[in-house]
């Protein structure tokens, strides 16, 4: 009966919150408090980044949008680094990293699930090393085997054409490389939401529970979704409860479920209507 929550999540929607328009129609306390809140999050900022060209670095801030939620997976730390350079207008350090994050993606991909595929033609031209400098090799064995999302494909093969012009020599790059780290961050953005996503409409999310993603049963044994997902997942039933302590989510989860099978659809509705069970906690 039960399913997995993913509940390992990184994200920074600070550049949401600050975008935000305080309406005329707020009354007046609510737009004191967002006021409040968003001269926190700036005054926060500053401290982070420092005060010289305080402007230019809020607007980079603003400019590289909020950072995807997305699960904890090998993206996470290295993105935030460069998203930092880009914030601090260390431009081609930004441009650099973005790129190099998104081949190092691939070949975290290939080396954690070739050996789910060594029945496939693909196997044997990967099986043997540890890196992979072939950015098209990478990116159609991971099609082939069903694993990247049609999203993420897409970005991953424009970030393959940014990098080609960053990395090999072209005088452009020193007038323009604000504005290609700028489309480099975005373009890695979109693979990690297209690809590690914790919430959306990606196939492998059990439809209809708003605000919290479950995986559908027929995707668990995927290899991506064993190797990649799951280890950010707590497997609950429909009736579970969450808390924080600490920075970190615990589970409570003491209901004595039924042992059968149900499906994904149920399962959903069973979680929308827990409110209304008795013994639900």
């Amino acid at each position: 009966m039960k399913r997995y929550r993913v509940i390992n999540v990184d994200f920074d929607a600070r550049a949401n919150f600050l975008r935000l328009k305080i309406e005329d129609s707020w009354d007046e306390a609510a737009k004191a408090s967002y006021r409040l809140s968003k001269e926190n999050i700036r005054q926060g900022l500053l401290r982070e980044y420092g005060i010289e060209n305080a402007q230019e670095k809020l607007q980079n801030f603003l400019d590289i949008n909020a950072s995807p939620f997305s699960i904890l997976a090998f993206h996470n730390k290295f993105f935030r680094q460069a998203r930092n350079a880009f914030v601090v207008e260390s431009y081609f350090p930004a441009l650099t990293s973005a790129c190099a994050l998104g081949e190092r993606i691939l070949n975290h991909l290939l080396v954690a699930l070739r050996d789910f595929y060594k029945g496939t033609p693909e196997y044997k031209t990967v099986y043997k090393k540890e890196s992979f400098d072939d950015l098209d090799t990478s990116i159609n064995t991971l099609i082939a085997w069903d694993v990247l999302q049609p999203e993420a494909v897409a970005a991953f093969k424009e970030l393959r054409d940014i990098r080609h012009k960053a990395i090999h020599f072209r005088p452009e790059t020193d007038q323009h490389d604000r504005s290609l780290a700028l489309t480099a961050i975005l373009t890695l953005a979109r693979i990690i939401d297209g690809q590690f996503s914790a919430f959306g409409t990606h196939p492998w999310f059990i439809e209809n529970t708003p605000g919290t993603s479950f995986l559908k049963k027929s995707m668990e044994d995927r290899p991506f979704i064993q190797k990649i997902y799951i280890p950010n997942c707590a497997l609950v039933g429909p009736y579970h409860k969450l808390t924080i302590h600490g920075g970190m989510w615990s589970v409570n989860d003491d209901f004595q479920y039924e042992d059968k099978d149900i499906s994904d659809e149920e399962f959903a509705n069973l979680y929308n209507d827990k409110a209304a069970h008795p013994k639900a906690t």
